[in-house]
């Protein structure tokens, strides 16, 4: 392992995580904090019902790709042979790396969003039939209820499910992150939990008449 590059690899991926393009771009092209408006998260779904969707996908896009870049610093940079354990052990370091600096970013006073989609991205690289999977969950539990917020928490749980159950892997390192996955996503949803309980969580679909 060569212990520099592995270093500058997690260095990079949170300071890529770091980038807040939902406040970047809310504050460069209207002017506004997307953290004082809807929800008060910096993220796509806040992002889609405040600014619009030709603002909310191109920040979808963006925080899905610093995930994947983040979680292949460790790659891009031989910070270990190829194909080896240690390799994919780092890159799940530093896709942890790139999702921590989502949330807590260094360019935006620390107050990021929940990091899904980097989340996303970072999975995609190290588990891409998985994690595509898992967005299936997530699209059928959106399209039933409409809301993101429990899609993306039913997606996270099915993550380490499918990877016991169907995925089955040797890498310990792997399944103990596949478990971080699921609670880091419902420990950052813990304010979306409660708006489900009291019924006031709401729908960024729905298929109501007018």
């Amino acid at each position: 392992m060569n212990v520099i590059n592995t270093l500058i690899s997690f260095a990079t991926a949170y300071l890529l995580g770091s980038i807040p393009v939902a406040v970047w771009g809310g504050k460069w092209f209207h002017g506004i904090d997307i953290r004082e408006h809807g929800s008060g998260n910096a993220g796509t779904t806040n992002v889609i019902r405040v600014l619009g969707w030709k603002t909310g996908i191109p920040v979808l896009l963006f925080d899905l790709g610093k995930g994947w870049l983040s979680t292949m610093m460790p790659v891009f940079l031989n910070a270990s042979e190829p194909g080896s354990g240690t390799l994919v052990n780092l890159q799940i370091v530093a896709g942890l790396c790139s999702i921590a600096g989502h949330i807590y970013p260094v360019f935006a006073q620390f107050k990021g969003g929940k990091g899904v989609a980097s989340m996303f991205g970072a999975l995609l690289a190290l588990q891409p039939l998985l994690t595509l999977c898992c967005f299936g969950v997530f699209l059928a539990v959106l399209l039933i209820t409409g809301i993101v917020s429990i899609s993306s928490i039913a997606a996270g749980i099915a993550f380490p499910l499918f990877l016991f159950i169907i995925f089955d892997t040797p890498s310990l390192f792997l399944k103990i992150f596949s478990v971080m996955v699921a609670i880091i996503l419902i420990t950052t949803h813990h304010k979306n939990i409660k708006r489900l309980i009291r019924g006031e969580e709401k729908k960024l679909i729905s298929y109501k008449r007018n």
